[in-house]
């Protein structure tokens, strides 16, 4: 893939695309309903990562293991842990598309999740959580 593209007006721009989003949650069976059971993803794969390792990468000195989830357009790396500060209220999210927004949402109450939906200035913003309370923003695809 090349690093610099040119866009439709001519002016070069940083292509890039997503490549896994890595969140927290607290149990294999909890990532299972979530990612598995609502979303649809594939279980592709488990890996640990030793003490050591992770302390270099994220300075946590603690073994976690990792479950991948994926298809063919997204893909999860979820991180194993049942520390209590990890699972605290926190900014990020991830930007989930989806083809039909109503069909989706029905799903989403189908599996017991809360849906958060925003109105404002005619726009409608929506959000779920997992059970980890990762959370995650729902717009339906263009």
């Amino acid at each position: 893939m090349p690093v610099i593209g040119v866009d439709g007006k001519g002016k070069e721009e940083l292509i890039m695309r997503l490549k896994h989003v890595a969140l927290v949650c607290s149990s294999e069976k909890r990532c299972d309903k979530f990612y598995k059971n609502l979303l649809g993803l594939k279980k592709t794969g488990t890996k640990n990562i030793p003490s050591t390792l992770s302390k270099q990468i994220f300075n946590i000195d603690s073994e976690y293991k990792i479950i991948n989830y994926a298809n063919n357009a997204v893909h999860f790396e979820i991180f194993i842990s049942r520390a209590k500060n990890q699972m605290e209220k926190k900014l990020d999210h991830v930007c989930l598309e989806v083809g039909d927004t109503k069909t989706f949402l029905d799903r989403c109450r189908s599996f017991g999740i809360k849906i958060n939906q925003i109105k404002k200035g005619g726009k409608s913003f929506i959000f779920i959580r997992d059970d980890d309370g990762n959370l995650f923003e729902i717009k339906e695809e263009k």
